[in-house]
Formats: structure tokens, C-alpha cells, sequence
């Protein structure tokens, strides 16, 4: 409780070197007092929002920081503790989370109070745009903060000691609307364009989040004049490729609306190696392929007529990757196809290393790969469980300097605000052209150099047109930290509940499976995917059980859990902070 209380006291610091290290810098020796007095130093402060430390819930982890607790997932016999349902008051990324984002808050504060103080001292201007960058970021943390916890408490003043221990939980709809307030004011202040080299804030970033902000809280007329608004600024638009804006070469985009950019140089990487096959390619060494998609994340995907798995002919249970949405070739690295120079598919025993051009081992298959002196089986039991890999963003320095890259961490794209509008004008029953074009113009993109004409969305009735809506949601963001932001707000985590993860076996019930044209999988078989897009293997499985006689085809190396009550849709509050303030925790905690 103490740190909670300390953040709020803290004076606003600035670290260039670290993005866990959130003391005090400048040094001590300065306070807010004497700090704010100059352009540079508003500048300085307000560039400290712009690093990944204060966006915890979005940045945790090297990739996929909430995409680990969806069907999205698959990392062998791992599961995050969130997905198990073992999220408590003393986990600690709950109390970091809570903690920094208060942090955070206390340090908009300072700028905003202080540019208060400046005005009539400092140009107007220029204090208006560090002012309206300060309002938009408190309005987006409080944003996060009352999404994951409800009500929470609320200060946009310095605090004191007792104060602190006196504010007590605000309800989440009064939050609301103090974040709408911010916002409005943000969008007031803040220039129409960026003018400057780096990516900051203007008016169409604080029209997106507030768009964000209203979704996320189900106020769809909110959602979709902010989402209008940001549109209509025109300063974002599509990127004509869907590949390049996630590849660490990328240094710009007009799609990125906000990026915390990454840098070899800098020292500001993230490890690639337990997303990249174990076979090694040419002289590059191999990876661990320890986490990645899940065979629901294939199977995600619509056809290229734009219908689902589940009911388009042109899906092939055998070879499920083919005659699928572009989008899908993007972001997963397919059975059948070539992933830097090596042959990827799960089935063989060899494959081609088109690098060093000769067949080599196929590491990546759970098959029984007899030894070269045919005196043995061996077992590749740390392959990949899915049998498709991640392709989103990778290039060939995903094995330079020790499997470190630095590509892009995207928290709003532009693509996103269309499909925001979409989902609000679809949820108030305005099914009309301008809803339908957001989405087309989505899927359109997606079919850029692929050949082949794009399957239009033309759906009329609502409940037919938020079925596509949400599976070209899923498409177009997979792997992208949205789709656990989707299922807590749509309230359909119970889907997750006993779920297993899926994956191939090992050894000879695989082999025997590729023998008999069990391989992808089971003949004849198909998920069924629900009216809100999610794919339900149980099909699947119990196809699997018929058609090998008992041999187990599939492996469930973990069991999802969702508490019935549906206590997991908020976070608990630390439990310091229960025991010393707030005298109970969410429920179900």
C-alpha cells in the first residue's frame, strides 16, 4: 500500500535508459516546482508516456501479453495463470500493472497542473499541445484502469498522505465520464497533425482511444462518433501492405496510430526464438518453437469465398490451409509452404533447406523419424503441438544477435478504427452501406497482391453482420493483445471454460494418422464455429476418437479454466492494498 500511496505523491519522471526503472529522473534535485518552467521540459515529460514500462497491460510480455489466455494459444504444456483461473491479489504482475498505471497517472497530473500554472508565462500554444497530451493519456489509463478493475480510485490532484488514504473506490460511470471529459478537452488542445519526426499525439490519436475507451465500456453511440471523428481527420489511412506493418524494418506507416517503436541499437529488442522453427535453416541456428498459434487460430480463418471453415466448400480438412483469407498466409507460417528458406511441414520425416539446398532432419514434425543407421525411432516430442507456426512480422533478423529483433509493438492501427466504427454502427442496428464499407475496406486491403478479388461483406440482418464482423475482427488482428479485449467486453470467456488446448500427438499415433489420411485432420471432419465467430473443435475431437480405433490422435496438454461465476471478467485488487484501504476485493477474490 505504501508504493500505491508513493505513486501518487511521486513527482513526473522521465527514464531514457530503462523500461522498467520509474524513479525519479531528472535528478532528485529538481521538483515539480522548479522542473516546469521550460518547453524543454514539458517536452521531456510528456515524451516519458511514449515508452512501454507505463502501458504494462499492453507490454508485459515479449509478444502476445493477453493473447497467452485465448484459444489463440499454444505453447506445449504451458498455461498463464490468467487461462488456469489462479489470478489472485498477490500475483505479481497484478500489483505492477496497478501500480505503474497509477504511476502514470500521477505524472499526467504534474504536467497538466503545471501547465495550468504556465499559462500567460509560457507561449499558449505550445503549453495547449503538452496539456492536451497529458488529458488524452490520463483519460487512456484511466481507460485501462476501470476495464480491468471497475470501480477504482480516482485523483487528478496532488495528494497527501491522509488524502491518499481517504479516497476510497469511484464508481466506474462516474470515471467515465471524467475520461470523456479528458478526452474532449485533448482533442480541444491538441494540434490537427503531427508535426513532428516522431510519433506523437493529435487530435485524430485522442478521437481513436476515445473510440477504444467507449467500446471497450459497450457505449456504442460514443464509439462510433469518435470512431467517425477520427476518420473524417483523415490523417490515418490503410497501409497498402497488410505484411510490412509489423516487420522490425518498418520504421513507419500511415496506418500506426500508436507504436512504441523498438531499436538493436538501442537495446530495445525482444526475443524471437521460441517462435521459430527448431529445424535450423542454412547456418542459422534453430529455435525452440515453444509457443504459437493454436489449431483454432487456423481455423479462425474464412475461405476465400468468405465463408467459414464450417461451412465453406472450399475447405479441405486434409490440407486446412489452403483457399484461405490472405491474412492467414500473413500471419501463420503454413504446412506446405517455405519459411525463410526451409520447407515447413509437420508430416514429413525430411524436408528441403532450400538455404544449404539439400533435405535435411525435420525437427519440426511429432513424428517417429527413424535414425540415419535405421537402428531406432527417435521421438520429436519438443515439436511445435499445432502444427503451424507465427509468420506475423517476421524477417531474417529474427536470428541476428542472439534471436534479439526489434519489430514494432502496435497498440492502435488505424485498420482498428474501422472496425470499431463497423461494430458500433452494427450494435445500434444501423446495418447500412457505411458500416459494410468499413468492413470491406478492411478485407479489401487484406486481398492486396494476393490475385484474387475479395469476398464483399453484403450481410443486412444484424445478427448475420456482427457474425462477420467478428471473424474479420479475428482475422485482421490475430496476434495483435485485442481478441482477450474482445471476449471480456463481448462476455464470452464462459466459452473458454474446460476447453482443452489441442495438439498433435507424438510418435506412432501421428505417423499411423499421416498413414491412413488422418492428417490434418481426421477425414470428413470440420469445427463448428459459433455465432460470434469462435471455433469449437469438439467435432474434431470426437472425430479423432472414430477414425483411429482409440489410438489417441490429439494431445490436450492443458485445461482453460473460467470460473462460472465470471468473477475473471475484472482483476482482483492487490491485496496490500485490500488489507490496508479498501477493506474488500472484487468479487469472487
Amino acid at each position: 500500500m505504501k508504493k500505491f500511496i508513493y505513486s501518487m505523491l511521486a513527482v513526473l519522471s522521465l527514464s531514457t535508459t530503462s523500461c522498467v526503472n520509474l524513479d525519479l529522473n531528472p535528478p532528485a534535485e529538481a521538483s515539480v516546482e522548479t522542473w516546469f518552467t521550460t518547453e524543454e521540459q514539458f517536452d521531456m515529460a510528456c515524451k516519458d508516456f511514449y515508452r512501454e514500462a507505463l502501458w504494462y497491460l499492453e507490454t508485459r510480455q515479449n509478444i502476445g501479453t493477453t493473447d497467452r489466455w485465448t484459444e489463440d494459444w499454444m505453447q506445449r504444456e504451458t498455461g498463464y495463470d490468467w487461462m488456469l483461473g489462479t489470478v489472485d491479489g498477490k500475483t505479481g504482475w497484478i500489483g505492477t500493472a496497478w501500480l505503474n498505471t497509477y504511476k502514470a497517472i500521477t505524472r499526467t497530473n504534474a504536467i497538466i497542473n503545471n501547465a495550468k500554472k504556465q499559462r500567460g508565462v509560457m507561449n499558449d500554444a505550445v503549453l495547449d499541445r503538452f496539456e492536451g497530451e497529458a488529458r488524452m493519456f490520463r483519460a487512456i489509463y484511466y481507460s485501462y484502469l476501470i476495464f480491468h478493475w471497475g470501480d477504482v480510485p480516482y485523483y487528478d490532484e496532488y495528494q497527501t498522505i491522509e488524502s491518499a488514504y481517504q479516497l476510497g473506490r469511484m464508481k466506474k460511470s462516474e470515471v467515465l465520464e471524467k475520461i470523456y471529459t479528458d478526452f474532449d478537452e485533448a482533442i480541444r488542445l491538441l494540434p490537427k497533425n503531427n508535426t513532428s519526426s516522431l510519433v506523437r499525439a493529435c487530435k485524430a490519436t485522442a478521437y481513436a482511444f476515445k473510440a477504444r475507451t467507449a467500446i471497450w465500456m459497450m457505449d456504442y453511440p460514443t464509439a462510433k462518433d469518435a470512431a467517425k471523428a477520427c476518420i473524417d481527420e483523415k490523417v490515418y489511412s490503410l497501409d497498402s501492405d497488410y505484411s510490412r506493418l509489423f516487420l522490425p524494418s518498418t520504421t513507419s506507416s500511415p496506418e500506426w496510430i500508436f507504436v512504441f517503436p523498438r531499436s538493436v541499437e538501442l537495446g530495445k529488442t525482444i526475443s524471437m526464438k521460441s517462435f521459430l522453427p527448431r529445424t535450423p535453416i542454412g547456418t542459422k541456428k534453430g529455435g525452440t518453437a515453444v509457443a504459437g498459434p493454436s489449431m483454432e487460430a487456423l481455423l479462425a480463418y474464412t475461405c476465400t469465398d468468405g465463408k467459414t471453415v464450417d461451412e465453406s466448400p472450399l475447405y479441405d480438412p486434409q490440407k486446412p490451409w489452403l483457399n484461405r483469407d490472405p491474412r492467414c498466409a500473413k500471419t501463420l507460417v503454413l504446412p506446405e509452404s517455405t519459411f525463410f528458406g526451409l520447407e515447413f511441414d509437420p508430416s514429413k520425416k525430411k524436408v528441403m533447406d532450400y538455404v544449404s539446398n539439400k533435405q535435411v532432419e525435420n525437427i519440426d514434425s511429432r513424428m517417429f523419424n527413424q535414425a540415419e543407421d535405421g537402428s531406432k525411432y527417435k521421438n520429436n516430442i519438443y515439436a511445435q503441438y499445432s502444427g503451424v507456426m507465427i509468420r506475423k512480422g517476421a524477417d531474417e533478423t529474427w536470428w541476428d544477435n542472439g534471436f534479439a529483433c526489434a519489430p514494432p509493438n502496435i497498440v492502435m492501427r488505424y485498420a482498428d478504427v474501422l472496425l470499431m466504427y463497423a461494430e458500433a454502427k452494427i450494435e445500434l442496428n444501423e446495418c447500412d452501406d457505411e458500416a459494410r464499407a468499413a468492413l470491406n475496406e478492411v478485407r479489401a486491403r487484406a486481398y492486396n497482391g494476393s490475385g484474387l478479388q475479395y469476398p464483399e461483406i453484403t450481410a443486412t440482418d444484424q445478427k448475420a453482420l456482427r457474425k462477420e464482423y467478428r471473424v474479420e475482427r479475428h482475422m485482421e488482428l490475430m496476434w495483435e493483445n485485442r481478441h482477450w479485449f474482445d471476449l471480456i467486453r463481448w462476455k464470452l470467456c464462459d466459452f473458454l471454460n474446460d476447453r482443452p488446448t489441442i495438439g498433435f500427438p507424438s510418435g506412432k499415433a501421428m505417423k499411423n494418422a499421416v498413414a491412413r489420411g488422418d492428417y490434418f485432420f481426421p477425414k470428413g471432419s470440420k469445427p463448428n464455429i459459433d455465432e460470434n465467430g469462435l471455433v469449437d473443435m469438439t467435432p474434431i475431437i470426437e472425430a479423432a476418437k472414430v477414425a483411429n480405433g482409440g489410438e489417441p490422435y490429439y494431445v490436450h496438454p492443458v485445461t482453460r479454466k473460467f470460473n462460472p461465476d465470471g468473477h475473471q471478467y475484472l482483476f482482483p485488487l492487490p491485496s496490500e492494498d485490500v488489507m490496508l484501504v479498501f477493506g474488500e476485493n472484487n468479487p469472487g477474490y
